[in-house]
């Protein structure tokens, strides 16, 4: 039997990383297959029970097609499922009383080993008909469905799927509907221990790939446009056998141009530029590494003839970002709304002469996942009902924010823009892995 790379033991990973490289730390295909699927079972023993609770949901029903996936079923699949199959129901069924849990689906085939075939065709012929027997045997007080007019990824049930199933539930079933849409939320944003094994490790890579991009390796002088850079990047992963979950972007600020105004530099793509000696990089990259997701923005400086180092300017500069970086995180407080966190921090940072602009999202499973919003760059007086939804224990956030700085030497204002994978548990925040505290040199 082949021996895995990595050893599961108890609620920890540990990596038997042999290279220095980042090569070396990233899985063969079958080991990230058994460390996924290790992970969504601790995640349905361990999580799933405590949310339904919480949440007052007796009975979740998670329904899908192939290739139309409820958001939340993709999340539950496991590694050798790429897709669902025909039509699949899961269901769930929570017991209090004995504290159980049913994972069933009403489908021809077990959905890997967590989630148990509950569907013989011969001895019932209609898949409908089948979960209704399930709910009629269990007889839930509560049904969820998943369904949600502010949150997309809560909101999968698609109206096909959704009229045949009320079509087939008697009239009082149809009252013990609800909304899933915390739950949901709930099962997207929760991060066990073994993830944040797994994250720190998603976020080292991706640092690793940025270095790199920012190197004399990947960047001449004069030569190297920003495109360049852009699909070196996304070549790398690939090479690496990863994914992105969007197309990177590669921009620069100069002393001679003027700095462009958040909205367009946020609703207008960066134009392709040959990067020079004295330019201010930035990057906007995230990766995809068994069923997670990064995102981070860094900044880079290009060395000048008789330039050593940053010069000091910039990296004062960069220490304003850090400081709102501060703000922001240390009013990450469970409980508090994102909308809460977005006001204080802004107020602070403006009250310390700084002139910041925060738009934070919850990370992981997705990459804009579900969860808190603390601003968007174009909505800094709050977010409505997303940014009003309270900051949950395990949860991570791609802490997102920038601050214009006005650079005299430079005769203008710059923007820091920066973007760190930080997590939220019960004794406070911490960034997954080290932020960028000063500006990379590009020799």
């Amino acid at each position: 039997m082949k021996t895995p790379s990595f050893i599961l033991t108890g609620v920890c990973l540990i990596f038997i990383l042999n290279y220095s490289t980042v090569e070396g730390q990233v899985l063969p295909e079958r080991d990230r297959a058994e460390m996924r699927d290790a992970i969504l079972k601790d995640r349905f023993e361990n999580v799933l029970p405590k949310l339904m609770d919480e949440n007052g949901i007796d009975m979740w029903l998670v329904i899908g097609r192939e290739y139309n996936e409820d958001p939340v079923m993709k999340t539950m699949l496991p590694a050798t499922w790429l897709n669902a199959r025909r039509r699949t129901i899961l269901v769930f069924f929570r017991n209090k009383a004995t504290n159980t849990i049913e994972r069933l689906a009403v489908a021809r085939y077990d959905v890997g080993d967590n989630i148990t075939s509950a569907w013989d065709k011969e001895k019932q012929p209609s898949q409908w008909g089948r979960l209704l027997e399930l709910i009629e045997e269990r007889d839930p007080k509560t049904i969820g469905i998943n369904v949600s007019e502010h949150f997309g990824i809560a909101d999968g049930l698609v109206q096909t799927d959704y009229v045949e199933l009320m079509d087939i539930l008697p009239s009082k079933y149809e009252d013990r509907i609800v909304s899933a849409e915390k739950l949901a939320i709930g099962w997207i944003e929760t991060r066990t221990s073994k993830e944040m094994e797994l994250y720190n490790q998603l976020v080292t890579i991706t640092s690793a790939i940025i270095d790199e991009a920012f190197s004399g390796e990947v960047i001449t002088p004069g030569v190297t446009t920003t495109d360049d850079v852009v699909w070196w990047m996304r070549q790398k992963v690939t090479d690496l056998g990863l994914e992105t979950w969007f197309h990177p972007t590669i921009d620069i600020q100069r002393n001679d141009e003027e700095l462009k105004s958040q909205v367009e530099s946020f609703s207008k793509g960066e134009k392709e530029k040959v990067i020079i000696p004295g330019d201010l990089l930035h990057c906007d990259f995230g990766i995809t590494y068994i069923t997670l997701n990064t995102d981070c923005q860094r900044h880079a400086y290009v060395l000048k003839e008789g330039e050593t180092d940053v010069p000091s300017f910039l990296k004062a500069a960069f220490a304003e970002g850090n400081r709102v970086q501060d703000i922001l995180t240390n009013n990450m407080t469970l409980g508090r709304t994102g909308n809460e966190v977005l006001t204080m921090s802004l107020t602070q940072g403006r009250e310390e002469g700084l002139r910041p602009a925060i738009y934070t999202h919850p990370l992981g499973t997705y990459g804009h996942s579900l969860g808190t919003t603390i601003g968007m760059w174009d909505s800094q007086d709050g977010v409505p009902v997303k940014g009003d939804y309270p900051l949950h224990e395990n949860t991570v956030y791609a802490i997102e924010l920038n601050t214009t700085v006005n650079i005299p030497e430079w005769k203008k204002d710059i923007r820091i823009m920066l973007e760190e994978a930080g997590y939220l548990g019960v004794n406070g925040f911490r960034y997954v892995d080290e932020r960028q505290r000063e500006i990379k040199v590009v020799r």
